[in-house]
């Protein structure tokens, strides 16, 4: 499982030009790209999420956790894709669907559980992912 963190202002995912997640200007948050892979589980979810929440990358070396920062989770398949041959990319390092859907609500679902703010994307959509990355700052999570 990856994760790819960005430290935002705003953020906004829309599908069929409805908003279905957004994290608003009136604070700093982290949008979370989440890749998952064929060996993934959900205790590996589950501490992924522990440490992106307890990530201090947030202004004055704060996580997310310190300061109660909203975090946006939007699948990301293509964090798995492969371009050392040629110049297409290969994705068969990236779980199907029916692997990755379950475990993308996991990794979400504990964040809650830590007591996050979460919003979603909507997984297999064709999503328009907006940011504002601040700093910039951006982390790849991985275990």
């Amino acid at each position: 499982m990856r994760v790819l963190v960005q430290r935002v202002t705003s953020a906004r995912v829309t599908v069929a030009g409805e908003v279905v997640g957004e994290i608003t200007p009136a604070t700093q948050g982290l949008l979370a790209l989440v890749g998952v892979t064929h060996d993934d589980d959900p205790a590996k979810a589950q501490r992924l999420a522990e440490k992106l929440w307890q990530l201090r990358i947030l202004d004055g070396e704060k996580s997310a956790s310190d300061i109660g920062a909203p975090i946006l989770v939007v699948s990301q398949f293509t964090l798995y894709g492969n371009t050392t041959k040629g110049r297409r990319p290969t994705w068969n390092a990236a779980a199907p669907g029916a692997v990755a859907e379950p475990l993308v609500d996991a990794f979400a679902d504990a964040l809650r559980a830590l007591g996050a703010h979460v919003q979603t994307g909507a997984f297999g959509a064709d999503m328009a992912v907006a940011l504002v990355n601040d700093g910039p700052v951006t982390v790849q999570l991985e275990l």
